[in-house]
């Protein structure tokens, strides 16, 4: 039986339903308190029979810090997907993103080596590798004079867990997936890029970084965990553009007006301050961080050639074909 930790996200809920349509037994860890529903309306997108492949799944309802609850989902466990992450760019936050994807990343590594769990697959980030402006391959290791948003160091330590359950014995693969487009979840990650095309914003920035659709993320996951390759990390980032680009291409899918106008490091500047100063006084989350403008700025060339050498037959849907279901998608359910 497979474990999936983080199914109610993007990343898990797709991930939930490629296995269920393969066949595969399957065991979902959620929080108390998130929306599983969500899951099956994801289902819905791509199958007829979502409700009966929703209903395949055997949940647990247990969080990554209660042991005793997840040795209980450990039972009879073959596999391990770990995608579920605290994602957060407020540095208020941090002692929660250590609690959470530090110690719980830990606390998964344990289990898999109590319970000699065949092979894990860890869900990580680009924002852990380091920065060269020519390439950044899985080679080019983290800096940590850099200044590294709260969530990368936390996703940093999380990696670092499971280098040290490898060490240990427990064979193990990590992606590092870019920014990940793919439908249903509009209010946070890459669905705030639909959001923003939506509302026709004028300003965008001329930072690169690389795009992956969902649905390739989950088939490398799949692809990895069923080759004899382990001990591994495998960059999943195969399209590279720029913020303007890629809203000007969901803008257009969208029917939008595109932005037209580079936002400037001045007006960047002002705007973290400005989001420094409304999270004061609001007491909301900081929306925009100094980290975070600063990467919207950078061009960050991600190079995915390992994956494609190593892992037969794989290849990456072009972003345009991404964008353009994930966008009728969007307009279905959200409209505007």
């Amino acid at each position: 039986m497979v474990l999936v930790t983080g199914g109610t996200g993007l990343i898990g809920s797709h991930l939930l339903y490629k296995l269920t349509q393969q066949g595969v037994s399957v065991r979902a860890i959620y929080r108390k308190g998130s929306n599983r529903e969500r899951v099956k309306d994801i289902f819905a997108y791509y199958s007829e029979d979502s409700t009966a492949l929703f209903n395949d799944i055997q949940w647990v309802e247990a969080d990554l810090n209660d042991v005793p609850k997840l040795s209980l989902a450990f039972q009879d466990i073959t596999h391990v997907y770990h995608c579920a992450a605290l994602i957060s760019f407020d540095p208020s936050d941090y002692k929660l993103l250590r609690k959470t994807n530090i110690r719980g990343t830990a606390n998964i590594v344990n289990l898999c080596s109590a319970f000699a769990v065949k092979k894990l697959c860890y869900v990580s980030t680009i924002a852990t590798l380091g920065y060269d402006s020519e390439r950044i391959d899985e080679e080019t290791h983290w800096d940590g004079n850099q200044d590294q948003s709260v969530y990368a160091i936390s996703k940093y330590g999380a990696e670092m867990e499971v280098w040290r359950g490898i060490q240990e014995g427990v064979p193990a693969v990590i992606v590092n997936p870019g920014v990940v487009l793919g439908p249903g979840f509009w209010t946070s990650g890459s669905g705030l890029l639909f959001k923003m095309a939506a509302k026709g914003k004028t300003y965008a920035t001329e930072g690169v970084t690389g795009y992956v659709a969902v649905q390739d993320v989950v088939t490398a996951m799949i692809g990895l965990m069923h080759s004899s390759i382990e001990n591994q990390r495998y960059i999943l980032a195969d399209t590279l553009r720029s913020y303007m680009e890629i809203i000007q291409m969901i803008s257009k899918e969208l029917n939008r007006k595109p932005p037209t106008r580079i936002a400037s490091p001045f007006l960047l500047k002002l705007a973290w301050r400005m989001d420094w100063l409304t999270s004061k006084l609001m007491r909301r989350k900081r929306r925009l961080t100094k980290q975070l403008s600063g990467s919207l700025q950078k061009k960050s060339l991600y190079s995915s050639e390992k994956i494609k050498q190593d892992l037969e037959g794989f290849t990456f849907t072009p972003i345009t074909d991404s964008i353009a279901v994930t966008s009728q998608i969007f307009l279905k359910e959200v409209g505007s």
